[in-house]
């Protein structure tokens, strides 16, 4: 099991790019003081022991945290664990496709689609009609790829936006989803979403943690690979702790396009959200672990899209929890402490 482990860090080492790790290397060294010599060896010690590669151990604060402390977070490798034996992999297809994720959960979706796979350029007229933008998406792009906002008027000229939009794979035609003014205030650029981690186990669903994303005030998504950034939720909706953002390395008092502090910001419709987040998990018990990404509108929360690999690091950041535990017992209490084994 050790050359395992070894093994599989140098693989990951590798994947990840030595440069890269010198960079969360350099980074730890400048948060905590810790000198790099050793903290090279404890990474390699971490991601043999406990299966955190270097990224991980940054992210979690491992520098800082010793013995059966850090047996209480969630790695990769318990989330792989949660994900497989609860998720059907033959009912992706309702998460992933995402006209399909529409119909299935249009109860809380509020907003209107289309299917251009079973519309013609005249439908996609009459849904657009009357309507200032929409947004086009591929049907199974994730991150933000793959989607457009559309812009309408009364020269639009739908037949060239339908073959457009068919040529670039996007099928999946919605209405603009119009957010709260509050968080339009934190960024107008992007619709920022609420990621909310559910487990339905044994005919119960469970809420396992909520972080707010951000987009970085210039790209029209909020997902961290497109440059967002994210930040804890705490329990009852508010906003502790500064926003992290991965592209480059650093933490946030305030977003930095318009000033808005994280600390102190209260989610609106928070708790709505999360009950409403927990209905749709009852919906396809097959799949029994997802993050859902959740707008918040002036009038309550809405789907955006489900997930069926929710982060495990994201929600243990060391700089946005508190104390030195990680969620694992959060994980144990409900599905048992043989479920990892």
């Amino acid at each position: 099991m050790f050359f395992v482990r070894l093994k599989s860090f140098f693989t990951r080492l590798i994947e990840g790019s030595v440069k890269r790790m010198f960079i969360n290397m350099k980074c730890v060294h400048e948060e905590t003081g810790k000198n790099r010599f050793i903290m090279f060896f404890d990474m390699l010690w971490c991601a043999v022991r406990y299966s955190v590669g270097h990224l991980d151990y940054r992210v979690l604060g491992f520098a800082l945290i010793k013995g059966k402390d850090r047996k209480t977070f969630l790695t990769m490798n318990h989330n792989l664990t949660v994900a497989n034996k609860l998720n059907d992999k033959s009912m992706f297809f309702t998460l992933n496709d995402k006209t399909e994720f529409d119909r299935r959960y249009s109860e809380y979706l509020g907003r209107g689609f289309i299917d251009l796979h079973r519309a013609d350029a005249a439908q996609l007229e009459e849904f657009c009609r009357g309507k200032k933008t929409v947004f086009a998406k591929s049907t199974e792009d994730f991150g933000g790829a793959g989607m457009s906002r559309e812009s309408l008027s009364a020269d639009t000229d739908y037949g060239e936006l339908y073959k457009k939009l068919c040529s670039n794979g996007q099928y999946l035609v919605e209405d603009e989803i119009v957010q709260h003014e509050k968080l339009n205030e934190m960024c107008p650029a992007s619709v920022n979403t609420v990621r909310i981690a559910t487990i339905n186990y044994q005919g119960a669903v469970h809420f396992m943690y909520a972080l707010l994303r951000v987009g970085n005030g210039v790209n029209c998504v909020d997902n961290i690979c497109s440059g967002g950034m994210y930040v804890l939720i705490c329990d009852d909706g508010v906003i502790r702790k500064n926003a992290y953002c991965n592209d480059d390395f650093r933490y946030y008092e305030a977003h930095p396009v318009t000033g808005v502090r994280f600390a102190g910001f209260e989610v609106p419709y928070f708790h709505e959200a999360v009950e409403m987040c927990k209905k749709a998990a009852a919906v396809e018990p097959k799949i029994g672990y997802v993050g859902w990404d959740v707008a918040i509108t002036p009038d309550g929360p809405v789907l955006v899209e489900g997930n069926t690999m929710p982060s495990y690091a994201l929600c243990q950041n060391h700089l946005q929890t508190e104390g030195k535990q990680g969620i694992l017992p959060k994980y144990e209490a409900i599905l048992g402490k043989d479920f990892f084994k």
